[in-house]
């Protein structure tokens, strides 16, 4: 029978060589057989929750349907995004991670996933370092445990045009200058962020009366935004804090989004209208974001939370 073993606060299973080999998850190839049980944890972070699967220890193979099928908030577990642990990709990583969201669909970042993940594997105790080294893809963050909260620390971001990527209705201009952008309901004035995935924030008087089920569900799929975006709409309390909704893509409104909470204050600061630390104020809770300007990291701090943890047959 193979065994779990750990190393320096990772776990590994054994190969039948029993040479140590990593586990791996691998989405779209066929599933494991019917019968066998799939151990999950349901976590949130401010509200925006999530459905964790631990693949550093077992290998698992999910598909896009099983993802769309867990996500039904009546049938099945019910979750925005499902994010998948994995053994690290390279020496300097300690994990890396997939997202997925509710609607099957890949995600490229998760600012409050991340959090969660963090707790995640200490809970489980795949180990008990303080401070990681995360990747996605190519993407890396870094993320330390503070107290009851998480720290989350970005790649900086990007207003260019083809790192969003956003195509102007006109040829020309640069963000950060806001975008006018058509929709069903007129012209709409947003400015394009990349945290490493797409979104657009808009600026509004209001967020309580912001139509971010139908102007953030149009622009979420535009074709100003080849690859979707989180659509943030953001209300300025003052420099120091922010009201925000975020239509998030393939998911729909959530209770909060760590990187629309990031890249709100992002414009906001390119803006000239925010100061380097900024209270966000989303549905689920706050945040606390902090940008010094552009080529340095966002830092994003908040809760993540268990809920419960469960099994499933898949």
């Amino acid at each position: 029978m193979a065994k779990n073993r750990r190393r320096r606060g990772r776990r590994y299973r054994r190969d039948g060589s029993g040479a140590q080999a990593p586990a791996r998850s691998r989405v779209g190839e066929p599933r494991q057989a019917r019968g066998s049980r799939l151990r999950f944890a349901k976590m949130h972070g401010l509200g925006n929750d999530f459905m964790i699967i631990d693949s550093v220890t077992r290998e698992l193979r999910i598909t896009p349907s099983q993802v769309q099928r867990w996500s039904d908030r009546r049938t099945g577990v019910g979750f925005d995004q499902a994010l998948i642990v994995e053994p690290p990709s390279a020496p300097e990583v300690d994990f890396d991670y997939r997202i997925f969201n509710a609607d099957g669909s890949s995600a490229e970042q998760c600012g409050n996933g991340v959090r969660c993940i963090v707790r995640f594997v200490h809970h489980r105790e795949l180990t008990f370092k303080p401070r990681l080294h995360l990747a996605t893809g190519a993407r890396r963050v870094y993320a330390t445990l503070a107290g009851d909260d998480v720290e989350v620390e970005f790649e900086p971001p990007s207003t260019h045009f083809s790192d969003v990527p956003f195509v102007p209705a006109e040829a020309g201009g640069e963000a950060p200058a806001a975008q006018s952008v058509r929709t069903s309901v007129g012209m709409v004035e947003l400015t394009p962020v990349s945290l490493g995935n797409p979104h657009g924030v808009i600026f509004v008087e209001d967020v309580a009366a912001a139509s971010v089920g139908a102007i953030g569900g149009e622009l979420s799929r535009h074709a100003c935004f080849p690859e979707g975006a989180n659509v943030g709409f953001c209300q300025i309390i003052d420099p120091g804090q922010i009201q925000l909704r975020v239509h998030e893509r393939g998911v729909g409104e959530t209770r909060a989004c760590g990187t629309g909470a990031c890249a709100a204050v992002v414009a906001g600061r390119l803006h000239g209208r925010l100061h380097p630390s900024v209270q966000v104020s989303l549905p689920g809770g706050e945040v606390r974001v902090q940008w010094q300007g552009p080529g340095a990291p966002v830092k994003m701090t908040g809760a993540a939370a268990l809920v419960y943890e469960g099994e499933l047959e898949v």
